[in-house]
């Protein structure tokens, strides 16, 4: 008569035992294959928006103010979600003309975050770096993210600037994600005392040969001038981001995409040299 067994408790945890050692190895050797994969797609459309702004300049003579461009309403300059103009139909900068896809706007990890469900959003302005003595202080950046939102004069008048959600290099999360809703500036084509208006009346921002040239808005800007950052690849530890190797990705306007250092982006934004 034959017999038929079963495998043993002690055979099944050992085959447990190993599947589970298995699984702790090649999770993490999967991840940091889709964490590559995400940045070298990321560095490719940072790219891309880079040589489509050369183009935009040849053709217009100047940057545009915002890659995608600003959010509005069909029958109101602020939006709502029942009325905004969908960003696939905006003829903006860039879109469709000089990239032909919307994703390229989109990093990678952008998921939308806590405002995920809204199509649009105000942006603060990130942390800047304060003047040391001696220093110009208008040669540094006028307001920071304790300011109120980014505005802009229209016909003498300030007003909010709305942007597309799905534009993560123009405005993006400014904290980790546990921080809440909040998106900060990325582009932009001033910073700085001289150039960004207290108000509109009188306006008191005229440019001057004493400023920092490192803005897309003058005529000839260096090749260190910063166009965009991606701060979604960062690790953050206590609402800072750690100094776990170069996790941002900043778009310089000469040399393109390079990853830098994660907290010296945080600190000081558009300051940051190649």
């Amino acid at each position: 008569m034959n017999v038929r067994r079963g495998f043993t408790l002690i055979e099944l945890l050992v085959v447990i035992a190993i599947i589970g050692i298995l699984a702790a190895i090649t999770f993490p050797v999967f991840t940091r294959a889709k964490d590559s994969g995400y940045r070298s797609s990321d560095i490719s459309n940072m790219n891309q928006i880079r040589s489509a702004l050369e183009l935009y300049k040849q053709d217009q003579g100047a940057f545009p103010p915002a890659l995608l461009g600003y959010a509005t309403g069909y029958s109101n300059f602020t939006p709502s979600d029942s009325d905004i103009i969908p960003a696939n139909l905006v003829a903006g900068a860039l879109y469709p003309k000089r990239i032909n896809s919307l994703e390229i706007l989109r990093p990678a990890y952008d998921r939308g975050g806590t405002e995920a469900s809204k199509l649009f959003t105000m942006a603060k302005w990130p942390n800047k770096v304060a003047a040391g003595a001696g220093e110009d202080e208008k040669a540094f950046q006028r307001f920071g993210p304790t300011d109120g939102p980014v505005s802009r004069c229209v016909d003498t008048s300030l007003v909010t600037n709305y942007y597309y959600n799905i534009s993560g290099y123009d405005v993006a999360p400014a904290g980790p994600p546990s921080a809440g809703p909040g998106n900060e500036l990325r582009y932009t084509l001033f910073w700085t005392g001289y150039t960004v208006p207290s108000s509109c009346n009188p306006v008191d921002a005229v440019g001057s040969g004493n400023d920092n040239p490192r803005q897309l808005g003058y005529t000839d800007p260096p090749d260190t001038t910063v166009i965009t950052w991606n701060s979604f690849f960062r690790d953050w530890a206590n609402g800072v981001p750690e100094r776990s190797g170069k996790r941002d990705l900043v778009l310089f306007l000469g040399g393109g995409a390079k990853p830098y250092d994660s907290r010296e982006v945080f600190e000081k934004s558009w300051q940051v040299n190649p």
